[in-house]
């Protein structure tokens, strides 16, 4: 299945409101696009809807916003994943947008300390 025009033009929104934070670029995954930044996946869009990744630091941050987090079927099982909705604020301002995908990439930067420590 192709992406349409309309997915395309919000993903270069996205990219575009981003790149106050760093050369954020993103990368066509199974059924969505990956949002990255520094090789470190920190968001994703699906179906127009731009998801940011949370941990216990800022889980609360998008849950007190009513926020939901992606979810997706797997072998007829809802599953769901650390990435939450995106407020419609950090869509319109490019000043929201620094705030929450700062967030994001934090919580990347510290799944990835994790990783590492733990493979050590």
């Amino acid at each position: 299945m192709s992406k349409s025009k309309a997915d395309k033009e919000f993903v270069a929104h996205v990219i575009d409101l981003m790149q106050i934070i760093g050369p954020v670029e993103s990368r066509r995954m199974f059924r969505g696009t990956g949002i990255f930044l520094g090789g470190l996946m920190f968001g994703l869009v699906d179906k127009n809807t731009l998801y940011l990744k949370a941990d216990d630091d800022c889980v609360e941050d998008f849950l007190s916003m009513g926020l939901e987090a992606f979810t997706y079927v797997k072998q007829g099982k809802q599953c769901q994943l650390s990435y939450y909705q995106a407020p419609e604020e950090a869509l319109e301002h490019q000043d929201d947008m620094l705030v929450w995908a700062n967030k994001a990439y934090a919580c990347a930067l510290r799944a990835a300390a994790r990783r590492s420590a733990d493979s050590i």
